[in-house]
């Protein structure tokens, strides 16, 4: 498989499946057991309005390289044909190509780098500060 050969969609297939395991690891982690608890959290990283959200944060501190901005253009300009109803458009495609960034790095073996990134919006959410209160 060759990673820059893929269309967008199919690495946002794969982004979205890697975002999703290291969500629910760091959820378990932090000790939630209940399925229910683990559901309405995970929201938290894995709607596109958390995504898109991220890719912002990231992109307005200049933290991606010209090669991971052409490879999230490659997931954001995809037209899927649908999106989810209660998701604007603009946001369904940010979070799109973050996603598809997200599994590039997967697939080329970044994983340091998607460690890293993940390290730098994980805190944004502030589910740790929640588990203090």
């Amino acid at each position: 498989m060759q990673p820059n050969e893929l269309s967008g969609s199919t690495l946002a297939y794969i982004g979205d499946a890697v975002w999703s395991l290291l969500v629910r690891e760091y959820l378990v982690e932090l000790g939630y057991g209940r399925a229910k608890d683990l559901q309405r959290l995970s929201v938290n990283f894995v709607s596109a309005k958390a995504q898109a959200r991220f890719y912002e944060q990231l992109h307005a501190a200049g933290t991606f390289s010209e090669e991971e901005e052409e490879i999230f253009r490659r997931g954001r300009n995809f037209k899927s044909g649908s999106v989810p109803k209660n998701t604007d458009v603009q946001i369904y495609r940010i979070s799109t190509g973050f996603e598809a960034l997200t599994g590039w790095w997967h697939l080329t073996g970044q994983t340091a780098r998607l460690h890293e990134i993940w390290e730098q919006v994980r805190p944004t959410v502030g589910l740790e500060s929640k588990l203090m209160a």
